[in-house]
């Protein structure tokens, strides 16, 4: 636990703002991305959707160098290599004068912002455990979704007021204000006692120990699967919003409505959790995403976009199972490895992004006069999801059966 000389706000706040930084990286952008087309040379859709998609690229492959070395050195040295990785990848997308420049420089932030995002989840599991876990991972999320309520329409501003490299100049400032924070406030949460030494199979080993979870396994699985689906939507709202229903000046609030429906079902796990459980409220968010996609297609199969209400209202529900899914499944795919914390956040950061990229570029690339390929997206994922909780489900009983029958 955290020790009593710091409060618990505090810590929250500090992880919270450690993520943020993610998603400032990435939702600040979304109004730029013609405006950085043009200036790079491009005014394809699917070019520009890259420059969202690409910087998950490193955020899924970075984890697998900060994880292990975090449990080898502890967790705060590699907050600040990723910091500097960070800086200088910002720089090479504020000079960019192509795309694959520009693409390199966004894998490049993504691998920066891989060791703050991997080392906050690694700190908390340090800190805590359990459903008590997931509340706390509840809480960062709330704080952590009031960035991508703001960071479009502050994107906008710099935009309207300066150029779109500003943006990326304001990713910078931001970065150092926390690393400044986090460098005077946070205490290390790994002790020595605890570390693991460094060797060059400590990769093999984490991945040896975590296949033996199949509960991580599939929470991880299920992880891409609601991450791929939601990253479509990332990468192709300004396209919907923009482009489909020519709402330009109207996008920011749009996006921060829609974040403030995650962030209220975030608030709320904080306090259902305890009382249900991360398992129930997990299977009954999948369960909705699932119906509620279902729904929409079964409406608007063969007729063109709705009116921008009813699309708004279907992505309300849509997100609000979702808030319901991120901290929860996180922490169920951590619980049972909290040994190896640091090289499991990466692994299974690794897989569940590595699932996601594919699965958002893919789907992606049919979000262009209607918004319906994003709802089939969300229902193949949230279908996969319910088969994999039924194969838990179904494993966990033979488990138990075989030790009754063993005792008997």
């Amino acid at each position: 636990m955290q020790k009593q000389s710091r409060s618990q706000f505090e810590f929250v706040a500090l992880m919270a703002s450690l993520m943020s930084i993610v998603a400032l990286a990435i939702d600040a952008l979304l109004p730029a991305l013609d405006y950085i087309g043009f200036s790079i040379g491009t005014t394809k859709s699917s070019d520009t959707q890259l420059l969202i998609t690409m910087i998950f690229l490193g955020l899924g492959s970075g984890p697998l160098i900060f994880g292990p070395i975090s449990d080898s050195l502890g967790r705060k040295p590699i907050v600040y290599m990723g910091f500097a990785i960070f800086i200088v990848a910002s720089l090479i997308c504020i000079y960019s004068e192509s795309l694959w420049m520009m693409v390199l420089g966004r894998i490049l932030q993504g691998v920066g912002l891989s060791a703050p995002r991997t080392i906050s989840i690694a700190m908390v599991r340090d800190s805590y455990s359990g459903d008590y876990m997931a509340r706390i991972m509840s809480f960062i999320t709330v704080v952590f979704i009031l960035v991508p309520i703001i960071a479009p329409a502050l994107g906008k501003f710099v935009l309207d007021n300066y150029n779109w490299q500003a943006i990326f100049y304001l990713q910078l400032v931001f970065c150092i204000l926390v690393s400044w924070w986090f460098w005077k406030r946070q205490p290390e949460t790994l002790p020595e006692n605890k570390r693991v030494r460094f060797t060059s199979h400590i990769f093999a080993d984490g991945l040896k120990e975590l296949i033996k979870y199949q509960k991580t396994i599939g929470y991880t699985f299920i992880s891409g699967f609601i991450t791929g689906s939601f990253m479509v939507y990332l990468s192709s709202a300004q396209q919907i919003f923009h482009n489909q229903y020519n709402l330009q000046e109207q996008f920011p609030f749009i996006f921060a409505g829609l974040a403030i429906s995650i962030g209220s079902a975030t608030f709320l796990n904080g306090t259902l959790v305890l009382r249900f459980g991360m398992e129930r409220i997990i299977n009954t968010s999948v369960i909705s995403y699932f119906f509620i996609s279902l729904t929409y297609i079964v409406l608007f199969y063969n007729t063109p976009n709705p009116s921008i209400f009813v699309l708004l209202a279907f992505f309300a529900m849509q997100f609000f199972a979702i808030g319901f899914l991120f901290g929860n499944v996180r922490a169920m795919a951590m619980e049972p490895i909290g040994h190896i914390a640091g090289i499991g956040a990466a692994i299974t950061g690794f897989i569940s992004t590595m699932m996601a990229v594919p699965i958002s570029v893919y789907i992606g690339k049919f979000v262009d006069q209607r918004a319906l390929p994003l709802f089939i997206g969300f229902v193949i994922c949230s279908f996969l999801s319910i088969l994999i909780i039924i194969y838990l489900r179904l494993d966990r009983k033979n488990r138990e059966r075989k030790i009754l029958r063993n005792l008997s």
